[in-house]
């Protein structure tokens, strides 16, 4: 399906919208961003496996890295997209509205039509965002041409309800056991149950006070779920082992490490393992150039409570925040709709502070 860059961003959004692309296919709609942008002369562009980078070369005193992911969750009879109203307003309803092809349109028109920015522009398209970060696309580039990540800002389509989120929580992943021995289950008392032995994490975690945490102006709450549980061997024998997987999502104040040994801490008696964190970003928005982007943008910032690819950006060096059309809360959902007004919200912000002089 040819993608016209010329169309309104809410077309754009349905056209890339319609192109089927859950992690780990993302090539047809890679292969059309390469095609729309290529043949743009005030763009160099490169392809990195699924990911689509497009750069503009004026000279200008600083550069702004703008990113989005192309891929999604998997589709639910959410595709093909299609107009709704929701209470008076029009919406688009369907996959990737939300998280974050909206975003993605976004950046498409104006890579396309901004071809004398006030700001060079790193442009990056990428996959794989949903999975593994072994796959991140974002991720993979980084290693492989650091050199395109040279920027004084960045920016990330994700979606905020078309305000500026700064920073993100930090992640962490740890299974939580319990140890008992086998028996018959009508002879109960012979065994030790582990799946009653897990009884107290799970009233620890109930009992758990998410902390607001302060973080150079923006206030990140914190959470400690659980969120699998495992257990048992057949109908009738005592189990000797659970597994509780609990999920921290942390204030970008501490580290991983930090974070692990707070769970450490909360659940201490039991066996834990920590299976994956991720540290969260700063709000970065005490650089010059964050400051100008919100006022240009006319935005009051926001914690970001979910992990998102700013945090790849922070690591860097790079003060980063998520700015895209599209409420959160309906990412992934079944339900997915982005509201026009906000498409066109963020697309009027973003040219004015690409463009002002």
């Amino acid at each position: 399906m040819p993608l016209d860059l010329t169309a309104s961003s809410l077309d754009i959004t349905r056209t890339i919208c319609d192109i089927p692309s859950v992690s780990g296919d993302e090539a047809a709609l890679a292969d059309a961003i390469e095609a729309a942008v290529r043949p743009l002369a005030h763009l160099d562009v490169l392809r990195f496996g699924n990911t689509v980078v497009a750069r503009t070369q004026r000279g200008r005193a600083q550069r702004v890295v703008i990113a989005g992911h192309i891929d999604t969750v998997p589709i639910n009879d959410n595709v093909p997209t299609r107009a709704i109203d929701v209470e008076g307003e029009p919406y688009l309803w369907g996959r990737g509205t939300v998280d974050m092809k909206a975003g993605v349109a976004v950046q498409l028109k104006l890579a396309a039509e901004l071809t004398d920015p006030a700001l060079d522009i790193t442009w990056m398209w990428y996959d794989n965002e949903e999975v593994a970060a072994s796959l991140n696309g974002l991720n993979l580039l980084s290693d492989a041409r650091p050199e395109l990540f040279q920027a004084d800002f960045a920016i990330l389509g994700e979606p905020s309800n078309g305000q500026v989120e700064g920073g993100c929580n930090g992640t962490l992943r740890a299974v939580v056991r319990t140890r008992g021995v086998r028996a018959h289950s009508a002879r109960a008392w012979v065994g030790e149950n582990a799946i009653h032995g897990a009884a107290p994490i799970l009233a620890r975690l109930a009992e758990y006070r998410a902390k607001e945490v302060p973080v150079e102006g923006l206030v990140y709450r914190e959470s400690l779920s659980a969120v699998r549980i495992s257990g048992g061997v057949a109908g009738n024998v005592i189990p000797d082992l659970c597994e509780v997987e609990v999920n921290y999502r942390f204030a970008p104040s501490k580290t991983a490490a930090q974070a692990a040994a707070h769970v450490r801490k909360v659940l201490d008696g039991f066996e834990v393992e920590i299976t994956d964190a991720a540290d969260g970003a700063r709000p970065g928005l005490d650089a010059p150039i964050a400051r100008q982007f919100v006022t240009a943008v006319g935005a009051e910032p926001r914690p970001k409570y979910g992990w998102t690819d700013v945090a790849r950006f922070s690591a860097l060096g790079i003060p980063a925040v998520n700015y895209g059309p599209g409420d959160p809360h309906l990412a992934h959902h079944d339900e997915e709709r982005v509201a026009v007004a906000q498409i066109d919200a963020v697309e009027r912000g973003l040219r004015a502070w690409l463009t002002a002089s």
